[in-house]
């Protein structure tokens, strides 16, 4: 599948959530649909818990500043943006910041899955634990974090991370977010 089937792909996925009104209570005045962003052909997948308020105002995924983090540790192994593809289980910010409720987990779960048939890549990595317990339930990010997790046949494993927004609340997780990124590095240039 190239790139253009890819993005027709996705922009009918999107337009089914719409068409399906998935959280239609999410999907106020001012709150647009915000599906991912990046390389649809992405070996990675960054996958977060809903959009945040600039997100939402432009409409693409970690944007403020948890995405400014991501950008420093995604250039801290030589990536950038354009070489990844970004998203959110939830495509609509919840009102006043809120984390998304199990239901509305539950309701986007089916058009993420699509999502990441569609993109194929050969890692997800959850930023935060709300994202790591949708493919990891019973599991605590303190624990595994930075350790790849391996599921069934044909599905690419998962590696955890700690949300960016914890290295702006805490900075003694800046590190930890950095050398956890360093493993992400040596887990992809075994797969090249």
């Amino acid at each position: 599948m190239i790139s253009m089937d890819k993005q027709s792909a996705i922009q009918q996925l999107a337009e089914r959530i719409v068409e399906e009104r998935v959280c239609e209570h999410l999907a106020l005045p001012g709150i647009q649909l915000v599906m991912g962003s990046g390389n649809l052909d992405a070996e990675i997948v960054f996958i977060g818990e809903a959009p945040g308020k600039e997100e939402n105002r432009l409409g693409l995924p970690f944007v403020g500043a948890s995405g400014k983090f991501l950008n420093t540790m995604l250039e801290s192994i030589q990536l950038k943006r354009e070489d990844v593809y970004i998203t959110n289980i939830v495509k609509y910010r919840p009102p006043d910041n809120r984390d998304p409720s199990p239901d509305e987990k539950a309701a986007f779960r089916p058009f993420l899955d699509e999502q990441i048939r569609i993109i194929n890549p050969k890692v997800i990595v959850t930023l935060g634990r709300h994202s790591m317990n949708e493919f990891l339930p019973k599991e605590k990010i303190g624990t595994i974090h930075g350790c790849l997790q391996t599921r069934g046949p044909g599905l690419p494993p998962i590696f955890p991370l700690f949300h960016p927004a914890a290295a702006l609340y805490d900075g003694s997780m800046r590190g930890t977010l950095l050398a956890d990124f360093q493993k992400l590095r040596n887990f992809l240039s075994k797969c090249r």
